[in-house]
Order: C-alpha cells, then structure tokens, then sequence
C-alpha cells in the first residue's frame, strides 16, 4: 500500500544510501569480500516454470543493495528498519528468494549467481543532537543472514500459481482453495 508507512520508506531509502559503495565485511564480518554495486533496482524474470510447463507469470521486484564479491558472485541485501520480532530470515526468505530467481533467471541480460542474502536491520534505539540542525535517531544494526532455499521457494510460487489458474470453486469446507490459504495463513 504506497504511503503507508512513509517514515519507514524514508529511513530506508536513507539506509541504502548510506551503504552504497559499501565494502561488505564493514556491514557484517560473516560476509564475503565485495563491495556494494548496484542499489534500488528492478529486476524481472523469465517465464515461471510450474510442473514443466512454462507460465505466464514472472517475478519483478525491487531490491535494495547487491553487492558484486571478489569471486564473481552477488551478494543480495534487503534492507529494513524495524523494532518487530518478525525480522527473521525465515519471514522474508520468499521476497529474497524472488529477487534471487529474477537475478538469476533475469528475461534480458546476464544471469548472476546469488551466494548469499539477508538483512539488514536498523532499529532505532535512541535520539542524538543537541540542536534542531544536528538531530536525528540512533540505531543498533544487525545483519541476518537468510538461508537459500530455492526449492521450497519454486514449490511455494508453483502451489500459488496452480491456485490463481485454478477453477473458482465453491466457497466451503470442501474447497481446496479456501484449504489452501488457511493452511498458508496458519504458517505466519
């Protein structure tokens, strides 16, 4: 929903900011050496394939930062300012995941290996200044590395896409859409 949240979108856009050009060890010492090249774009896939037939569907996304490592890969960082406990990588893996495929399965251009994604989050935990020119937020940052899990990604999207081509069935117990997403729904 554009505008929701709009002082989250700020501190992001400042975060990312802040981090371009980024040597990657400076953001956390766990990450591979590299250095923060590209910020802020999109991406778009090939076709999805589900069950060996190729789709309509594609995945576009914006990401935040991705950095290009010494070895040749990519790293893949989204950034995020947030004080909720559900800043886990098993929460935003799918939206990694999707921004991962797209890199790597992009629908023009070079693809790219993805060697590692996570987050990068800032919490803010304090006010610093002494006057109206030099105000601002403290944060404590934390980088959280999220596991690749691509096939379960590819199954995920594959169930999704089976659902949207789908029949409409009868709203009800025996619908196996409305089974779907509550079962879906319980995961969160």
């Amino acid at each position: 929903m554009p505008g929701a949240f709009p002082l989250v979108g700020t501190m992001a856009a400042l975060q990312e900011e802040h981090f371009q050009g980024a040597d990657m060890p400076t953001i956390d010492p766990s990450l591979r050496p590299g250095t923060v090249t590209k910020w802020g774009e999109w991406v778009k896939s090939k076709p999805l394939v589900v069950n060996g037939v190729e789709t309509r569907w594609r995945i576009l996304g914006k990401y935040d930062l991705v950095s290009t490592n010494q070895d040749g890969t990519i790293g893949l960082i989204d950034c995020k300012v947030s004080d909720s406990q559900r800043d886990t990588g098993q929460f935003y893996s799918p939206q990694l995941e999707a921004y991962a495929y797209a890199l790597e399965n992009p629908t023009a251009g070079k693809a790219q290996s993805v060697a590692s994604m996570g987050l990068l989050v800032w919490k803010p935990t304090h006010a610093i200044g002494t006057s109206v020119e030099d105000y601002g937020f403290g944060v404590f940052q934390k980088y959280i590395p999220v596991d690749r899990d691509q096939a379960n990604f590819l199954k995920v999207i594959g169930e999704f896409i089976t659902v949207l081509e789908g029949e409409l069935p009868e709203a009800g117990a025996e619908c196996g859409t409305c089974n779907y997403l509550i079962a879906r729904n319980a995961l969160n």
